[in-house]
């Protein structure tokens, strides 16, 4: 602790990325990347920007991306606003729309993604985290009480489970004094998005990124479409803090991955299938693996420690994600790889297991 520090950073608790190791012989199943690369297209667009142009700052406004992503979600440009990541938007999201001196608790639930509470912490939110039923799933009766604003994955992380659309407009239905976030970052890959609904409900907000379903983790492009009066106010807090925070790589790729249509549909479809297919294995190995609508599969064993396990597949040169929180102590968050990748994991489950 320094003495330079502001009051508050002492109190910080900051977020604990997952582990991007150094060696490149280990099958990494632990952050929920895309195992298949990026478009082809969006590669080659980012290689064709790469010219004298980078002298120039590029557009703070992104409007070409934001049009594009307006077209594809069929809504109008001033819907859309655009991030360095979704992390960087649920930021601006937790700081301009939640920050409201209210004093009524954020509600999001008690497992889901671990940022929430980090962004409580550095904006000063107070929050309340809603216990999940016993088996993972949301209650919409749960959320029906005066709050500062509600916010949760759908698909939920770490879980994967997802909350059907009819569920979340009635959520809506009987909380419209509050902005309601749903983050859709892994919506591609089994989830309906709740997109559809916010022209109806002027305090619904969806966020969304390109790093998962379109391989782009590594450029960090997130986005939120909702009401244009929410996303005047995500655009004054940007405005007030970064106004360039996409770069014109990221810009050029981004564009290029939203055109190519195509070849997101094929990736999206390979990873759902090899899901279903690691789900079907795992089960066979004795886990108990919950129904899951995104890119990892939440999965137990009755009869072995989940850290014990963690501990041995890296040993077998295979990273997945345990974490240590109540409730899910003794669960694995395994990413969906490719096919060689997954049987890789099965090889060194058989010999973890025996």
């Amino acid at each position: 602790m320094s003495r330079y520090w502001s009051p508050f950073v002492k109190e910080l608790v900051p977020y604990v990325p997952g582990e991007q190791p150094k060696q490149s012989n280990l099958v990494k199943l632990n952050t929920n990347e895309n195992p298949f690369g990026p478009s082809p297209k969006a590669i080659e667009a980012i290689k064709q920007a790469v010219d004298e142009s980078l002298r120039l700052y590029p557009d703070p406004d992104a409007s070409n991306l934001k049009s594009m992503i307006a077209s594809y979600h069929g809504v109008a440009s001033e819907q859309v606003f655009v991030g360095n990541g979704s992390d960087e938007v649920l930021a601006h999201i937790f700081h301009g729309l939640f920050q409201q001196g209210s004093r009524q608790p954020l509600l999001f639930p008690d497992i889901t993604y671990s940022f929430y509470p980090v962004y409580c912490g550095l904006y000063q939110i107070p929050f309340e985290a809603i216990p999940l039923d016993d088996e993972f799933q949301l209650r919409v009766e749960d959320y029906k009480g005066i709050n500062g604003g509600i916010i949760f994955p759908n698909p939920n992380a770490p879980t994967g489970r997802f909350l059907a659309l009819a569920e979340i407009e009635r959520l809506l239905a009987v909380n419209n004094e509050t902005v309601v976030v749903i983050d859709e970052a892994y919506v591609d890959f089994g989830g309906e998005s709740a997109i559809a609904l916010v022209d109806r409900y002027p305090n619904l907000l969806v966020t969304q990124t390109l790093s998962k379903s379109r391989s782009l983790a590594g450029l960090r492009v997130g986005f939120a479409i909702g009401s244009a009066e929410l996303i005047d106010g995500l655009e004054r807090v940007k405005n007030s803090f970064n106004s360039y925070p996409l770069d014109r790589l990221a810009l050029a790729g981004a564009e290029a991955a939203i055109a190519d249509d195509d070849y997101f549909q094929q990736c999206r479809q390979a990873v759902i299938v090899e899901r279903e297919r690691m789900a079907q294995e795992l089960g066979g190995l004795g886990f108990e693996v919950l129904p899951s609508s995104a890119n990892f599969l939440f999965c137990q064993h009755p009869e072995h420690d989940a850290a014990a396990l963690a501990a041995a597949l890296r040993e077998r040169g295979v990273i997945v994600r345990h974490f240590s929180a109540a409730r899910i102590d003794q669960f694995l968050r395994i990413t969906v790889g490719t096919p060689e990748q997954s049987d890789r994991l099965f090889a060194a489950l058989k010999e973890a297991l025996a």
